[in-house]
């Protein structure tokens, strides 16, 4: 067997009691790395701190990961405007921390005979929003479910950091508050 040691030199190919010995010697391990080479590698290391930093490698790796979640927010057909406009504002929230949303329009009774109804307020639901808005899957029917995935669009800034609109000077304003303004009649 090939055997390397602590410091990633290679000792040499040498039998597996002669390996042991000269671990042992050093108070470490030998452990294989490689058993399908050709000889198989060991390198003598102290096993119990390799296990120790991998496992802190592999808890640091989940904590610089991040996790999307999906929300979800429900509407029906006969969902009444400020029932809609709060449940808007709620998805501009998740939107805003940076969710995916799962629109869904739930139909009871008859109202599945009128699918296009969802469609009309999952339209909606885009129109409102705006740039805001990615579409992430199409108005699908799942049951009496109808369906639509969305997620943060190009104009959404997220909110822990400082916007970056661009302010308007004095100059831009003016103009736009001149053509804004009817003429007086007198």
């Amino acid at each position: 067997m090939r055997v390397i040691n602590q410091q990633g030199e290679q000792l040499g190919v040498m039998p597996v009691s002669e390996a042991i010995r000269i671990a042992e010697a050093g108070g470490l391990d030998l452990v294989e790395v490689s058993p399908k080479a050709d000889p198989p590698v060991c390198k003598i290391m102290d096993y119990g701190r390799f296990k120790y930093e991998k496992s802190k490698q592999a808890k640091a790796a989940r904590k610089n990961q991040s996790t999307v979640s999906v929300k979800e927010v429900k509407f029906r057909p006969k969902t009444d405007t400020h029932d809609f406009d709060v449940k808007v504002k709620r998805l501009k929230r998740f939107i805003e921390e940076g969710h995916k949303v799962k629109l869904t329009v739930v139909f009871r009774g008859r109202e599945i005979v009128h699918p296009e109804t969802g469609q009309t307020i999952l339209q909606r639901v885009v129109d409102v929003m705006g740039d805001e808005l990615h579409i992430d899957h199409m108005p699908v029917m799942e049951g009496r479910r109808m369906v639509m995935m969305v997620s943060a669009g190009t104009a959404v800034q997220p909110k822990a950091g400082p916007s970056k609109t661009p302010t308007k000077t004095n100059n831009d304003s003016s103009d736009e508050e001149t053509a804004e303004k009817p003429a007086k009649k007198e």
